[in-house]
């Protein structure tokens, strides 16, 4: 799909709306006490912070696998990653050494999770339908797409019954699905798993996500992904002038434990925030998030 199909410029999305200024910035700090938010050389005031910073790629300490497998947060993640799929079909294609072209056809996601369960479908369905019949020296539906998740099953966060439903439909678009073993090593040739190597010229990266430094710009209490912990209205502790959500927040749900951070959570909370602000103005209480 073009990228175009998939995000909208934010100037366009609010150019009908004549009270919203759009401010090109990278924040680095936030001053809670002049209630200020520091962009670069711009200070610009606040009477109400939203901070909905999102998150990036967490690699568990292993910074120096970020070259070899690549995540996705952005418009920008994904068309490189695309890049690198096809070149990947392109060169196996021309390679004359059967090893190479098992390793070039071998794709590798590491997380089980929803970013790395989508992908692996998607990837399935390029090789398998998309890309089938548009090589001649090679078959594209050989291609291994193979899914690591350290954990006891795929979607970890869901309920089981979801969890085994994704399973059966990896199954049957070919996708093999490696439980309960984490990767211990990646580079250029592939990654190591469970004491066994594996060849492969394309890994993507889905394994875990750390908070943006947010938190640390207003002194919040975090979690251990950086998330910052808030009330059960969506607010900073000790500061109900400032909102957290989306992967920025650690927001409970009704078990207790934090929400996942997935587009609905994030657009209902996104809603949530509008209405409690609106209620305010108007004087009134708005309910908890829900």
């Amino acid at each position: 799909m073009s990228p175009a199909d998939i995000a909208s410029p934010i100037r366009s999305i609010v150019r009908r709306s004549p009270n919203i200024r759009v401010v090109l910035g990278a924040v680095s700090a936030v001053d809670t006490a002049a209630r200020i938010v520091v962009a670069g050389e711009h200070r610009i005031p606040y009477d109400t912070l939203v901070l909905a910073t999102g998150a990036r790629h967490a690699y568990f300490g292993h910074d120096e696998w970020e070259p070899f497998a690549p995540g996705l947060k952005k418009i920008d993640d994904a068309t490189a990653i695309r890049r690198r799929i096809l070149l990947a079909f392109e060169e196996a294609a021309l390679a004359s050494d059967p090893a190479r072209r098992r390793a070039l056809l071998t794709f590798v996601i590491v997380g089980g999770g929803p970013t790395g369960v989508e992908l692996a479908g998607a990837l399935a369905e390029l090789a398998r339908k998309a890309l089938a019949a548009d090589f001649r020296t090679i078959d594209p539906r050989d291609a291994r797409i193979v899914l690591i998740e350290s954990g006891a099953r795929v979607l970890g966060t869901f309920p089981p019954s979801l969890s085994a439903r994704a399973a059966r439909s990896l199954a049957r678009l070919g996708v093999e699905v490696s439980l309960g073993a984490p990767v211990t090593a990646c580079d250029a040739e592939g990654v190591a798993v469970g004491g066994q190597r594996l060849a492969a010229a394309t890994v993507l990266w889905a394994a875990g996500v750390a908070a943006s430094p947010a938190g640390r710009w207003i002194g919040a209490t975090r979690d251990k992904l950086g998330r910052i912990v808030v009330e059960p209205d969506l607010t900073v502790p000790e500061h109900p002038e400032i909102f957290a959500i989306g992967d920025t927040a650690a927001a409970p749900g009704v078990d207790g434990r934090p929400l996942p951070g997935i587009a609905p959570v994030a657009k209902q909370q996104g809603r949530h925030v509008a209405r409690t602000v609106l209620a305010r103005l108007a004087g009134r209480n708005a309910p908890p998030f829900r």
